[in-house]
């Protein structure tokens, strides 16, 4: 009978990654409010100090106080770390150091790595988890490196610890930066460090899966495997899907804000042409879930607004360091509905068909991500009294973990804070998930009732 009630309270794998990131969030914040944190020596206020270590967890971006002069080189190092245990996963990261001294990797660890990283299978997943640390620490120091030439002008030998700063947080995806107030505004004119940060957030964001897959193919290529011209059709399903709906929510996202902003004064209207297309990209990439600015978010147009509220929402690549539902899951959405126009039974892409469970996955996971959506922006508006366009972009900046921000956040009030908190956690480890583990039952997942129709349309 013992046995029967330990089993019946045992926690799945969905709850332990939750419990994992949530333990994270509340260790970070124990840290932070420690007088040692603050650049004034006093003890941060604990709201802020848990906002912060979920902003930062969370790689979101969203700030209630200035990170370059809040918080000391003790605090700078904490927000660090809590970005590379988010950007990577708390079951990776612990995993890896698991591995790095030496302990013996369970039947259990495989189980939350794989569902970590949301695979089909457990084979190779500690070779796989060594190719994740080595890949994320070759860009990361690569993005420090070409990042160098910008900061040590600047900041001297303090340039080097921004540089490292800068690099994880864009390619964690996190958005935090230590520049000041105004992020990379001053650097709207700067070109290779624009180039470099949207380079470090779209390897972040673009999942480690397609890493792998490209560096495969193009293994293959290189060694005359592969003729010219067949590399793209030797991608997996997931990485075509994966790169073309990354590409066109780029360059659509680039085409709209250059059109919306082109002639605003409070935004783009008043930079040369060349530095208004590079800002309209680098608005475009940096609204796929990285929270860095170049222009003031307060000035968008109502419609641009709406564009930056969609890539909030769709975020990144799955497996990777970005937020949002991901590129792979609104893109079979759109292929079912292309499917369904077209009169075919079967969800078809790349001469491929997807399975229908994957399909009811997606619309799942789009579904709650809308109601949590609606239901936090109302939460927000009410606690805030904010108008509905910034009340909606805060929500979605914060549950997509963008990090973008019309200032709600910082005039929120404690409600508010807390709201935000739990929107950013949320988006962080998935509606979907958390769902799924609340809701679970075991016995009940494959129950069968009669079929009978209902009008649809």
């Amino acid at each position: 009978m013992e046995g029967k009630k330990q089993k019946k309270h045992q926690l799945s794998t969905t709850q332990l990654i939750l419990l994992g990131f949530l333990a994270a969030v509340l260790a970070g914040s124990l840290l932070l409010s420690l007088p040692a944190a603050a650049a004034d020596g006093r003890a941060t206020n604990y709201l802020d100090a848990l906002f912060t270590a979920a902003t930062s967890v969370c790689v979101t971006g969203l700030t209630v106080v200035d990170t370059f002069s809040h918080w000391s080189l003790f605090g700078h190092i904490v927000i660090l770390v809590l970005i590379q245990l988010g950007g990577l996963g708390i079951i990776s990261f612990t995993t890896g150091i698991l591995v790095l001294i030496g302990r013996k990797i369970t039947l259990k660890d495989r189980i939350l790595l794989e569902s970590a990283f949301n695979l089909d299978t457990m084979d190779g997943l500690v070779r796989f988890l060594g190719k994740v640390f080595r890949g994320t620490l070759a860009v990361e120091g690569a993005g420090a490196l070409l990042s160098l030439p910008v900061f040590v002008p600047r900041y001297g030998l303090k340039g080097i610890w921004i540089s490292v700063f800068h690099s994880v947080s864009a390619f964690c995806n996190a958005g935090i930066d230590i520049l000041g107030p105004d992020s990379l505004a001053p650097y709207v004119g700067d070109l290779w460090l624009n180039l470099v940060t949207m380079a470090l957030i779209i390897l972040g964001g673009l999942g480690f899966i397609v890493w792998w897959d490209v560096l495969r193919v193009w293994g293959q290529r290189r060694t005359g495997d592969i003729p010219r011209g067949q590399c793209f059709r030797r991608l997996t399903l997931h990485s075509k899907i994966t790169i073309v709906t990354t590409v066109a929510l780029i360059l659509g996202g680039w085409l709209l804000f250059a059109l919306l902003e082109w002639c605003n004064p409070a935004t783009l209207g008043g930079l040369p042409w060349w530095q208004r297309l590079t800002a309209s990209l680098f608005q475009s990439v940096t609204c796929r879930t990285a929270g860095f600015l170049t222009v003031p978010q307060s000035g968008l147009t109502e419609p641009s607004v709406l564009v930056s509220v969609a890539l909030m929402f769709v975020g990144g690549s799955s497996v990777g360091t970005a937020g949002g539902v991901k590129t792979s899951t609104v893109a079979l959405l759109v292929l079912s509905a292309v499917s369904v126009v077209r009169g075919r039974e079967h969800v078809t892409a790349f001469r491929r068909s997807v399975p229908d469970k994957l399909v009811r996955r997606a619309s799942a996971v789009v579904g709650i991500s809308l109601l949590t959506l609606i239901g936090c922006t109302l939460l927000l508006g009410v606690l805030t009294g904010g108008s509905l366009s910034d009340v909606l972009f805060e929500t979605a900046s914060a549950l997509g973990t963008v990090g973008l921000t019309r200032g709600i956040s910082a005039q929120a009030g404690a409600a508010g804070e807390l709201l935000l908190t739990a929107c950013m956690y949320f988006g962080r480890v998935g509606p979907m998930s958390l769902a799924i583990a609340f809701a679970y039952r075991k016995g009940s997942r494959n129950t069968a009732f009669p079929e009978q129709n209902i009008t649809i349309g």
